[in-house]
């Protein structure tokens, strides 16, 4: 099994003030960690800037140009209540997008089985035309949309385990029958949708978890309700919005997953991809605010991806 890894130091130009939980420290010890050696065989790959006309594929311009014109020319700036940008947050979120849509090139092309995008900021709470949830747009969205219109793909599956909702990803695909959405989330929990019934044109499918769920539950929802449906909706690409916040030592939520739950779903959505999409899968880091945490997190969902 060969996996690739997406990411830049333009990332960690992206910056928010102090004391607040998406840092510049989250991807410091993601690339620590898969800096092990038992990550040696690990492909890395560089993200790259992109046409700026591929967001429009998800956010129309009015919005795109709100964002690039509330760049600062140095500082932060508050965006939205709890979302910032600074001289180098329009450039590392083209470059996040950049780097998930040339991971979606290299699985059709065969270059690789699978990949993993350690970028920020993450993306699934934006939504069409709102950047929220420390997010300015949606870069798992965009990759999807990428996806169909590149290559023709017909039905793409995204399943989002972060501890917050990816209401971004749900609003954006609400009324599209050819994108499955699968979330598991705590509830009630910011941003306050993913109830059970948002179920969009059947496309949806929201599994609101309670405070104190642990590993177990996770694997039941899985077993029950999230493999069945992807069984029938036969995705040609699975992409994953990898949030390691559902861990048990992590401030913003209130799950207790630790990261042999994160191993073990990784290896269902192997399974799924091997089963339908030619292996073809592409996750997206999201949240994950207690360092400990996210590295043992993120180092448990890339040894699965590497090893099958």
């Amino acid at each position: 099994m060969t996996t690739q890894l997406y990411s830049h130091d333009i990332h960690l130009r992206h910056i928010t003030p102090p004391g607040h939980p998406e840092r510049v420290d989250r991807l410091k010890v993601v690339d620590d960690v898969l800096g092990y050696p038992e990550f040696d065989d690990l492909v890395r790959k560089q993200s790259v800037e992109i046409d700026e006309s591929l967001l429009e594929l998800v956010h129309p311009v009015h919005f795109l140009d709100k964002i690039r014109n509330s760049i600062p020319e140095n500082g932060t700036v508050k965006f939205a209540d709890d979302t910032y940008v600074s001289p180098d947050s329009w450039e590392s979120a083209k470059y996040a997008v950049g780097a998930s849509i040339t991971a979606v090139d290299a699985v059709f092309e065969k270059a690789t089985d699978n990949a993993f995008v350690a970028v920020r900021p993450p993306g699934h709470h934006a939504e069409t035309d709102t950047a929220m949830g420390f997010c300015l747009v949606n870069n798992i969205a965009i990759t999807a949309r990428y996806a169909q219109h590149k290559y023709g793909v017909e039905r793409v599956a995204i399943v989002d385990w972060d501890v917050h909702h990816g209401n971004g990803t749900q609003e954006i695909f609400y009324n599209d029958p050819n994108v499955m959405f699968a979330s598991t989330h705590q509830m009630p929990l910011y941003p306050g949708s993913g109830a059970a019934n948002e179920t969009g044109v059947g496309n949806i499918l929201n599994i609101p978890l309670r405070q104190d769920d642990d590993g177990d539950v996770l694997r039941e929802v899985f077993i029950t309700r999230i493999l069945p449906q992807i069984n029938d909706f036969s995705p040609e690409l699975i992409l994953i919005s990898a949030g390691f916040d559902a861990h048990f030592r992590d401030p913003l939520g209130g799950l207790k997953f630790t990261a042999d739950d994160f191993d073990w779903a990784t290896g269902k959505m192997m399974e799924m991809a091997a089963k339908f999409c030619d292996n073809r899968l592409v996750s997206l880091l999201e949240g994950g605010y207690d360092l400990q945490g996210l590295a043992e997190s993120t180092a448990a969902h890339v040894n699965r991806l590497m090893r099958g």
